[in-house]
């Protein structure tokens, strides 16, 4: 891939389009190299990554990776044009979406130790970190599908795979997915709402589906209907009226595994 190429990357259409994202500094790298390579579990459409770096990481590259990527030595100017963040860290790489055959969008599934798969349905969710938040949140509990509904924010922006540390290599995700095909895939689904039960209920293990809604307007009413939802709430006894999208993702998330 060209250096030009990589430039468009930070764009969702050019993403599309060439089927690769950008990827940028060690730690990300590191997390795309042991998921490319992983002993039991490896996502081999990572492996044909292409690295461009400066002068500077190419000891790094030979020490962390090995000759397993192509790689291209770029000057500061071309980094700097290639990166979406103001102080590049002098190693980008531009990474093969999943085959459309895949499983799933991002690789294989993370071993759950055999236990049921469950699914986290974001209605037009838009901040890049929120879904780079909650990605991460799922990566560490394990056994949790991601689903966006048309709409939602792109899983590749760069801001949203910076954000989620790595875990884009190691949560299953889709994209627009209907709200409506839910009850197709999934027996109970729960929500949050002012007016349901705590969050602490028993009742809330039995779901292997929750729906959160977009930042500001969560889910309509209307969207809801058919799907035989169960609803939760968060109590709170603060002054703040409102959770951000990514922290109530947290909580739900725990007690549903919990």
């Amino acid at each position: 891939m060209k250096v030009d190429e990589v430039k468009k990357l930070q764009q969702k259409k050019y993403r599309n389009e060439l089927r690769h994202f950008l990827l940028e500094g060690e730690h990300l790298i590191l997390e795309l190299h042991k998921a490319a390579f992983h002993p039991t579990n490896a996502q081999t459409h990572l492996r044909a990554s292409e690295l461009f770096i400066t002068e500077e990481y190419s000891h790094w590259v030979d020490e962390q990776l090995g000759d397993h990527y192509r790689v291209t030595l770029v000057g500061k100017k071309a980094m700097s044009q290639m990166s979406d963040t103001k102080s590049p860290q002098g190693i980008i790489a531009a990474v093969p979406f999943a085959p459309q055959d895949s499983q799933n969008n991002s690789g294989n599934l993370p071993r759950n130790n055999g236990q049921k798969e469950r699914a986290v349905y974001l209605h037009e969710v838009q901040d890049p970190g929120n879904l780079g938040t909650i990605l991460r949140t799922l990566g560490w509990f394990g056994g949790f599908r991601c689903l966006l509904s048309p709409g939602s924010v792109d899983p590749y922006n760069p801001k949203v795979v910076r954000s989620s540390m790595g875990a884009i290599f190691h949560v299953a995700f889709e994209q627009d997915v209907d709200i409506n095909a839910l009850p197709e895939r999934y027996q109970s689904i729960a929500c949050l709402d002012m007016q349901g039960e705590a969050l602490s209920s028993d009742g809330i293990k039995n779901h292997d589906c929750f729906v959160f809604g977009n930042e500001a307007r969560g889910v309509p009413h209307e969207q809801l209907q058919g799907l035989n939802v169960t609803a939760y709430t968060i109590p709170g006894n603060g002054a703040i009226e409102s959770l951000n999208l990514a922290s109530a993702v947290n909580m739900c998330v725990y007690e549903l595994q919990r």
